[in-house]
């Protein structure tokens, strides 16, 4: 705008040009979503009690193994451990979408957190071996931080399906992150302080974590009682099938990729090379976050083809290719998880929203030992490189199932598969 001119008296005078604002720049989807009222504190609590999901198995194995001497011992315990939350998950779950989350997540984490308390005592006292593994049983209902949180973002962004798509995307690379830095810290803990130090650390964190985000009510969403009939694994039977080769895809490339590089005398760098992968994953769930969300078969035909890498560049020998690969292979998970996790959202039964979301969980954790178990048994017979096969097999599996069920259409009448 040229300057203005007025006069005054005898006299010319220019006033300067009135100062013109810039228009302010747009908000990113991330900024935008956690403007609202809440999310930054609920969040804050979530991140903490969502990194000791990482911590505990690697510290247990450590404190047991270190304290009595026994892999076996601590292996056992550990997946006692995970057998139990696969049955007690969804049933706290249930309580929390029936009685609200503060009212149930808090006591049940007192008794995980006592269970992990009783754990390092008996480890310490060297008390019977089957001590551990009521200890150990008793952590089982620690409740699903991940899908409380997720369920707060559906409450609080019902009418956005853009900003509920960029949560989700943003949950599941808050859970690529924890589950990268938990082994990381637990495994520094165990062995730079004492072997205790893990358990007792992730314990804390946990509670600490809990009581700050269920001291946010406002953002809560409000308890309700589930219609009669509705059973979310009847509904959620078609995605669920989805999920269980997924969690394969998981377990065995864990187990894969630990035997490979070990053979090769390269064992240091698994932790490295490993959470590279999930690194891959954290970055791509923050950018699928940002765009407009893809189709599921889309999903899953990108992962298949992404899993062929690492079986490729395995068969190299090249420690670079594979990490490589890893990280493309990471990058090709998270957007699938997200997309995934939306249909868990289409299908669940209202009311029953964190229960549904606790079933998805539980499917892939029995992927994840079923992967496991069948990995580590290839390795055995067919040496550390062929089982890279077993995570491009199961993610085509994911494919063709997804391929065959008939998943239900999103509200808006689009198709989210």
């Amino acid at each position: 705008m040229p300057p203005l001119m007025t006069v005054t008296g005898s006299t010319l005078v220019i006033a300067p040009a009135p100062h013109r604002r810039r228009p302010p720049r747009p908000q990113g989807p991330y900024a935008r979503l956690f403007s609202r009222p809440g999310t930054r504190a609920f969040t804050a609590g979530n991140l903490l009690a969502r990194l000791p999901m990482g911590m505990f198995g690697i510290s247990a194995v450590m404190m047991i193994a270190g304290q009595r001497g026994s892999y076996a011992l601590a292996g056992a315990v550990t997946a006692t451990g995970l057998a139990a939350t696969a049955l007690v998950a969804p049933w706290t779950a249930r309580l929390v979408d029936r009685y609200g989350q503060a009212w149930i997540a808090v006591p049940a984490t007192l008794i995980a957190v006592l269970g992990s308390a009783a754990l390092v005592l008996c480890v310490r006292t060297h008390a019977p071996a089957w001590t551990l593994f009521a200890s150990y049983a008793a952590t089982a209902t620690t409740p699903n931080i991940g899908g409380m949180s997720r369920a707060r973002w559906t409450h609080l962004l019902r009418e956005s399906p853009a900003a509920h798509h960029t949560a989700m995307s943003f949950e599941q690379a808050a859970d690529e992150l924890c589950f990268m830095l938990g082994p990381v810290v637990a495994a520094f803990l165990c062995s730079a302080l004492f072997p205790e130090a893990g358990t007792l650390t992730a314990a804390a964190l946990l509670l600490t974590g809990m009581l700050v985000f269920t001291s946010q009510r406002r953002t809560e969403p409000p308890p309700s009682a589930p219609r009669a009939g509705k059973s979310p694994l009847r509904a959620l039977m078609p995605v669920l099938a989805l999920f269980v080769p997924l969690g394969v895809l998981f377990g065995s490339m864990e187990v894969t990729s630990i035997a490979h590089l070990g053979a090769r005398g390269l064992g240091a760098a698994t932790g490295l090379v490993l959470a590279l992968q999930a690194a891959g994953s954290c970055a791509a769930g923050l950018l699928y976050g940002a765009r407009r969300p893809r189709g599921l078969r889309t999903c899953l035909l990108a992962l298949t083809a992404a899993l062929t890498l690492p079986w490729a560049a395995a068969a190299t020998g090249s420690l670079p290719l594979l990490a490589a690969a890893l990280l493309l292979a990471g990058m090709a998970t998270a957007p699938t998880m997200v997309t995934a996790m939306s249909e868990v959202h289409a299908l669940a039964p209202e009311g029953r929203l964190n229960e549904s979301m606790t079933l998805a969980v539980t499917a892939i954790l029995a992927g994840i030992a079923l992967g496991s178990a069948t990995a580590g048994s290839l390795v055995d017979h067919l040496g550390p490189t062929t089982p890279y096969a077993l995570p491009a097999a199961a993610a085509a599996l994911a494919l063709l199932t997804c391929q065959t069920v008939r998943l239900r259409p999103a509200a808006d009448g689009s198709r989210r598969a």
